[in-house]
């Protein structure tokens, strides 16, 4: 698996979703910022992520440090 597999496949998945993935071989770091996100708790939003990454999360990606944000979040985290 390659990082910009891995980007693909969760910008597919997450509406609106802007995404930017680290890493190499199976264990990967990623950052996605949705509008999707809104309202949903970080749990939640890391599961919106896991689902759309289902069974790869079994065998091709061993682990993923993963950071969502609201596009309100990222822009507060980027002032």
């Amino acid at each position: 698996m390659q990082a910009d597999e891995l980007r693909k496949i969760i910008e597919a998945g997450v509406p609106s979703a802007q995404v930017n993935v680290q890493g190499e071989g199976d264990h990967f770091e990623a950052t996605v910022v949705s509008a999707a996100f809104e309202g949903k708790s970080m749990v939640q939003q890391h599961q919106m992520v896991y689902g759309v990454l289902g069974d790869l999360m079994q065998g091709a990606v061993h682990a993923l440090a993963l950071r969502t944000y609201t596009p309100e979040q990222w822009q507060k985290q980027h002032q």
